[in-house]
This record gives structure tokens, sequence and C-alpha cells, in this order.
């Protein structure tokens, strides 16, 4: 049979071993969460692919993005290769399609509800209930820095979601539309970054 301090230490041991499964399985959920902030997760939108007549998809990590500038030798793409060697991952989603109804506004709010989240912030946004038009333009900042931007336009027959991570100069920003994947969408600094669009 065995002895009360037996007991107490097999419970103390069990206990024990719970509290370190319970810190290990927080901080697996937090670390990703906490490094991968400014990217967004836009997998849900992979099924849009079987239904669009025109897709882009780019999914550029940093390794890929540092190759990808070695191959930009003219002098015209030295900003563009400046502005890309700081940054940590370029990722587009680009669906046209030849009618309307065929993504949801569920998919469109899966990715609004991750931007209208801290610590993303909104310094443009229009919609437009008339046509079924959503844009908008949000930042993650730590500090006085930008280290993300999210770019989304959603119309009838079109659904882009541009989402750049790094350090970013928003004054130089668009020098990228039309480099990596990332459409012409006369991207601009913001007059403020609390600024918002009607």
């Amino acid at each position: 049979m065995r002895s009360e301090k037996n007991m107490i230490q097999e419970r103390w041991a069990s206990m024990a071993q719970r509290l370190c499964l319970g810190l290990l399985l927080a901080a697996s959920m937090a670390l990703p969460a906490r490094a991968q902030s400014a990217r967004l997760q836009l997998d849900h939108l992979q099924d849009l692919a079987s239904r669009a007549e025109r897709v882009t998809d780019v999914t550029l990590d940093q390794p890929l993005l540092q190759l990808a500038t070695r191959f930009m030798a003219n002098s015209q793409d030295q900003q563009v290769r400046e502005l890309a060697m700081q940054l940590k991952g370029i990722y587009v989603k680009s669906f046209k399609f030849s009618k309307p109804g065929e993504y949801s506004q569920q998919d469109v709010n899966a990715i609004l509800s991750q931007l209208r989240a801290a610590p993303w912030q909104p310094i443009v946004s229009s919609r437009n209930a008339k046509t079924h038009e959503t844009d908008g333009v949000y930042i993650l900042t730590r500090g006085n820095t930008v280290r993300g931007l999210a770019v989304i336009t959603a119309e009838p027959t079109e659904l882009t979601v541009v989402n750049i991570v790094g350090s970013i100069d928003l004054k130089k920003l668009s020098a990228l539309e039309g480099h990596f994947g990332i459409p012409h969408m006369k991207l601009k600094q913001p007059a403020s970054p609390n600024k918002e669009g009607d």
C-alpha cells in the first residue's frame, strides 16, 4: 500500500507535468502569433482559385525576396531593391471573376476581422453600398516604425489582398507597385497615420 508521502509526491509530479505541458502549449501558440502578427492569414482564399478566370498568388518570404532582388541590376530598380531588402515578406492574392457572386462577404470579413484587431490601424477605409466595393489600407506599427501593410480591394468581380511584412517607408511605397506581383493600386503616403477616408 502506498504511503501518504508517496501519494503526495505523485500528485505534485502530475501537477508539475500538466503545468509544464500547459506552459509549452501556451508558448507554442503565443510565439508564432507575435512573430507573424504582421502577416495575414489568407489560406481560406485558396478555394476561390477554381472559380476565378485570373489568379495572382505571390508568396515571397525573406530568403526568396532577397534572391529576387539580386536580379535587379537596372539602376531604375535601385529604389525597389533598397525597399525590398528591408522586407520580411510580400504576399499577394488577387482573383478576377467572370461574374459577381463568386466570393462571399464572409471571405472579406475573415480578412477584415484580422485588420480591425490591434495592432493594425486603418489609414484609408471606404465602402460603397451601391457598387458593393470595399477598399482599405491598414498599417501595423511598432513605435514610430511601420512594420506591416495590408491593402484590400473588394469589387463585385474582383478581390485583391496585398500584405507586406517588414520595415516599410511609406514615402517610397509606391515604388513597389508593379513589382513582386503587387498590382498598380496608386499607393501613396497618407497625410496622417490616423486619417480615415470616406
